[in-house]
């Protein structure tokens, strides 16, 4: 009697760990189908919900093995507390595990700041953006090799992602003292709008001792073209510069002249130009985003006021003026609504 008392509960368990590992088979069998291995999906979050669908549905079955588990309830208890241990320590210890890993991948998720086919700088890694896991991130460099990059590597680290609406290219020459600053200016604009980038201007970085540094800027709004159009814009300076007989001295060309008396190295013409208003816009164009997000606060600060203004109004005040204030705020939800949607458009 003693031996088949104890031999119904083995019997149970073990029966119960047979049936929670046919379990777990057969559930991974179904998702391995749902998701199946080189799906061609156009779906970039195609892997990432098969990895996460198997690591929670295997949490979800040891969690059901230890309930079902013919045990007393003191046992049940430790081996939850002995799993919560192991997990604080996996997550505790993990800082160069999976765990780590999967849980920077899922920040990342969350977070969203880029996807499949941007351009990224992560480091001294840079490229596009050809997969996102749940425990690493692939990029394709300029050389078009592929470069694994680990989740926590990238919550660790800034990344820069270029906007896919549009990304300011821009390149340094330097040129000598007698190379007047208007005529600098008016060969690199040309250049720039040779090279078919928008909104171009340029800027003076440094005086050097023996030349000037000249910062060409132009914005491309195909994306894609990034790499191409940085070459095309060097490219377009060369050949504006050499055509006008300029003198290019970069990074540190230095010619030695011997000047007669009485002559300077300055320009031979200098060309006068009106100041344009136009040169405050650009910095307004790098700065766009912070702009836009300064004038999306300031309506929100307008509409709260106009809410407790409408709150702080007597119930059987001006009908008029309420009704004015309801009109306002309506007005404000639309155009805050606008906004966010423009701003999903133009990330």
């Amino acid at each position: 009697m003693q031996i088949s008392d104890n031999l119904l509960p083995a019997l149970t368990g073990a029966l119960v760990v047979v049936a929670t590992a046919t379990f777990i088979w057969a559930g991974l069998s179904i998702i391995s189908r749902l998701f199946p291995e080189g799906a061609d999906d156009n779906d970039h979050h195609y892997r990432f919900k098969r990895q996460i669908a198997k690591l929670l549905f295997v949490v979800f079955a040891i969690i059901l093995m230890l309930v079902l588990l013919p045990i007393s309830d003191s046992t049940r208890g430790q081996l939850f507390s002995l799993l919560g241990l192991v997990v604080t320590a996996m997550i505790a210890l993990g800082s160069t595990s999976f765990v780590s890993n999967a849980m920077a991948g899922i920040m990342l998720r969350s977070v969203n700041n880029f996807r499949p086919g941007d351009f990224v700088q992560v480091g001294e890694h840079s490229g596009r953006v050809s997969e996102r896991g749940l425990f690493h991130t692939e990029i394709q460099t300029e050389a078009r090799d592929l470069t694994t990059l680990p989740n926590l590597f990238l919550v660790q680290q800034p990344v820069t992602v270029v906007r896919v609406s549009g990304t300011i290219v821009s390149a340094s020459v330097s040129l000598g003292y007698d190379v007047g600053h208007e005529t600098a200016k008016t060969k690199l604009l040309e250049a720039i709008e040779t090279a078919e980038l928008q909104d171009g201007f340029v800027r003076v970085t440094e005086l050097l001792d023996h030349a000037v540094l000249y910062q060409a800027y132009g914005l491309l709004t195909d994306t894609k073209k990034l790499l191409l159009a940085r070459s095309r814009l060097r490219e377009a300076i060369l050949k504006t510069l050499h055509a006008a007989n300029i003198e290019i001295a970069s990074p540190s060309h230095m010619i030695q002249r011997r000047l007669d008396d009485g002559l300077q190295a300055v320009p031979a013409h200098v060309i006068e130009s009106a100041t344009s208003n136009s040169e405050d816009s650009k910095e307004k164009l790098i700065f766009d985003k912070a702009e836009a997000a300064e004038k999306t606060e300031t309506l929100r600060e307008r509409r709260e006021a106009l809410k407790q203004q409408l709150a702080e109004l007597p119930k059987d005040g001006d009908k008029d003026l309420r009704g004015k204030l309801e009109r306002q705020i309506t007005g404000l939800d639309q155009l805050l609504e606008a906004r966010a949607s423009q701003k999903n458009e133009q990330r």
